[in-house]
């Protein structure tokens, strides 16, 4: 094992499996003492299996590391709390959050229940808000007591969220809303000495391993790894990174990007008139530079 992250307290939500597990593992072999956080839930968020989060502490564990397991909800505010406390109580602080918990429950616009827009909205959104309202709060009363505080909150958002995804109006809603509270917490938590930013994961897992449109190869399969995903978040989470904040970050095997966000385009001054808007409208459109599609680039109207 290394020192990069040596000591650092982390807790890293949706740990047990995927992308998450490898966050765990990476973070762990750098030194870090790792709260693995996992419900166990299915793809669409039903069911629990308290035995992954358990598993992947001990995998730790074995190489010599720290871990301990949590099998927190992280949508339900007071049990968020808790998990914070526990990572502080187990070993006296903490440095680092990864908010990376997720489900999936795809449908179009048209067709999806009530149900579906909660259930993937509370675990993707609140469950980011949760855990980072506590560890924040945590951190800056840190600072009040005059303890130097050098903390990272990482998120995770996607593609699907910062560029557009058909099917996933609930999903991307969420993704996007991270992007943005990413972009406002990083502004609100500065002067305590926290840094927030976001990875967008571009990793065949279970939760994405039937939406990939390409056959999946060997080659596919390894530039698809989630292995690729924990490097970024690992520097993120060291203290080498606290000149970095506000920012969201792609990554994948052939890839590592600064997503940029929305900027004003072409700018008329204002109109009175609503029925001279449709020809400036038009203009506008013209000069302004198309919506990007799922790779990043722009496209005729965002799809890729």
């Amino acid at each position: 094992m290394t020192n990069f992250c040596e000591g650092r307290v982390a807790i890293i939500t949706g740990a047990g499996r995927g992308i998450g597990r490898e966050h765990a593992l990476m973070l762990a072999a750098h030194g870090a003492f790792v709260l693995v956080n996992d419900v166990g839930v299915e793809r669409d968020g039903r069911g629990s299996d308290k035995s992954l989060a358990s598993s992947v502490a001990q995998e730790i564990r074995d190489f010599g590391g720290q871990a301990i397991a949590n099998s927190s909800d992280v949508s339900d505010f007071g049990s968020a709390k808790e998990m914070v406390k526990e990572a502080i109580d187990t070993w006296g602080h903490l440095d680092v959050l990864v908010n990376n918990a997720g489900i999936l429950r795809d449908r179009m616009l048209v067709n999806m229940e009530e149900s579906e827009w909660d259930a993937v909205i509370g675990v993707h959104l609140k469950g980011t808000f949760a855990p980072a309202h506590h560890a924040a709060a945590y951190w800056r009363e840190e600072t009040k007591k005059g303890s130097a505080v050098d903390a990272r909150i990482i998120n995770t958002t996607s593609v699907s969220g910062i560029y557009g995804n058909p099917g996933q109006t609930n999903y991307g809603a969420a993704k996007a809303g991270i992007a943005a509270f990413t972009v406002i917490a990083a502004r609100e938590l500065g002067r305590y000495g926290i840094t927030v930013n976001a990875v967008a994961p571009g990793a065949l897992t279970r939760m994405t391993e039937d939406l990939i449109s390409e056959e999946i190869t060997e080659e596919v399969r390894e530039a698809r790894s989630p292995k690729w995903i924990a490097p970024i978040v690992t520097w993120l989470a060291s203290t080498e990174s606290r000149g970095i904040t506000g920012r969201v970050f792609e990554a994948n095997g052939k890839l590592l990007a600064v997503a940029e966000g929305w900027e004003r385009g072409p700018t008329i001054p204002a109109i009175a008139d609503p029925t001279e808007i449709g020809s400036a409208v038009a203009d506008l459109v013209s000069q302004a530079r198309l919506n990007s599609g799922m790779n990043g680039k722009g496209q005729d109207g965002g799809v890729s």
